[in-house]
């Protein structure tokens, strides 16, 4: 590993791991998207469905408040906002107005949302166990 001119070893080394682990997250991402296309999701929407299906809100209700599935995975708000939209267009979850406060609004799985997500999840664990192993290559 080159040292640049000037910087100490161990900061050379940091700098190395810390690449080595953003490429296994774009590897395992780009292999997360491939599997789950044939499902017609990308890895965005199963960490979605994988919240609200895994998950209890703080509240115990059964629904997440947008930012609280934003706390969980790594979206910008408005992201998160247009991947929610479209997974409610397919059917895979439901919006509504926060009781609580209007402004606010709750997602839940439907029960389309909830079979495809069981149908699914082996399929996206199998890529995690594969790839965080160090199972390199895809397929």
């Amino acid at each position: 590993m080159p040292v640049t001119k000037g910087e100490p070893r161990g900061e050379r080394a940091l700098v190395e791991q810390w690449r080595d682990i953003l490429a296994l997250h774009a590897r395992t991402q780009c292999e997360l998207d491939r599997v789950l296309h044939e499902h017609g999701l990308g890895a965005s929407d199963f960490e979605v469905l994988d919240v609200l299906a895994e998950s209890t809100p703080p509240d115990g209700d059964c629904s997440f408040r947008v930012q609280e599935i934003s706390d969980r995975i790594h979206l910008s708000q408005s992201a998160l906002s247009r991947l929610i939209a479209r997974l409610e267009r397919d059917g895979l979850v439901e919006r509504a107005m926060c009781v609580e406060d209007r402004r606010g609004v709750r997602v839940l799985l439907t029960d389309r949302g909830r079979e495809l997500y069981r149908a699914v999840l082996p399929v996206q664990r199998e890529v995690l166990t594969r790839m965080l192993a160090g199972g390199e290559g895809a397929g």
